[in-house]
């Protein structure tokens, strides 16, 4: 295969998590214009419609599944409607997340277990109903975060807890799918990108962060997107249960 033959992804099915706004758009994006088709899951059913119209808008077909990721029956609803749309599922991209920032002392259980419930479980619960149908040569990404592993100043122990289980997750996964299923899994750590989460952060907290990135600036989602094109394709064939910072450097300070 020619160099370029490896990043193809054309005519691959691809399901996107979180598919209804931020990094979630720009995952979709990307694949779309990389060629393949999108399965867009997310539990905004009304902002689904919107990723939709930029997946069509880039020559591919689009099927939207409103799913609540943490609940594993909606998980095997997306899965189910994939096949029976396209016939196949090539790439999962488990992107679906959400974060708090609460102090542990003051953090309610119920607070603790929702993060844990659509980051770590609901990671799992897309990826086992995925590798039920997925042929060999499929890839998982699993998006974890940089503070799985280090700190970013914020308290955030839920957050930090669930995607440092999507990594051991990963690691697992790996392991008891690549021989058996020939599926490949791993993940990706992102540092800070624009999203509704970081959207959220107080005035100037990035800003306070800004000494620890190398690069000197936030990520842009196609920067994250094209990590995830890679470690989908058949060029990161032989990668499997690595876990790959982007994040301009922020884990090496």
């Amino acid at each position: 295969m020619s160099i370029t033959d490896l990043f193809d992804v054309t005519d691959k099915v691809v399901i996107v998590t979180g598919a209804s706004s931020g990094l979630g758009v720009a995952f979709a994006k990307a694949f779309a214009e990389a060629g393949a088709d999108i399965v867009l899951a997310a539990r905004r059913a009304e902002k689904l419609a919107d990723t939709a119209a930029e997946v069509e808008a880039r020559g591919r077909k689009a099927l939207s599944v409103p799913a609540d990721i943490a609940d594993p029956d909606q998980c095997q609803a997306v899965v189910d409607a994939a096949m029976e749309a396209f016939g196949h599922v090539d790439i999962l991209i488990n992107n679906a997340g959400i974060g708090t920032a609460v102090p542990a002392t003051r953090e309610t259980p119920d607070q603790f277990r929702s993060v844990i419930d659509i980051n770590l479980n609901g990671s799992y619960w897309m990826a086992q109903a995925c590798a039920r149908v997925m042929q060999p040569g499929s890839a998982i990404i699993n998006i974890s975060s940089i503070l799985g592993l280090t700190t970013a100043g914020l308290p955030q122990a839920a957050y930090s807890a669930s995607k440092a289980g999507v990594i051991g997750l990963t690691r697992d996964l790996a392991q008891q799918w690549g021989s058996r299923k020939g599926i490949r899994v791993n993940a990706i750590a992102p540092g800070f990108f624009a999203s509704e989460m970081t959207d959220s952060y107080q005035d100037g907290y990035i800003d306070s962060q800004a000494p620890r990135i190398l690069l000197g600036r936030i990520g842009q989602g196609e920067e994250l997107a094209a990590a995830a094109i890679w470690l989908a394709s058949p060029a990161a064939g032989y990668v499997t249960g690595q876990t790959i910072p982007v994040d301009g450097g922020i884990t090496v300070t």
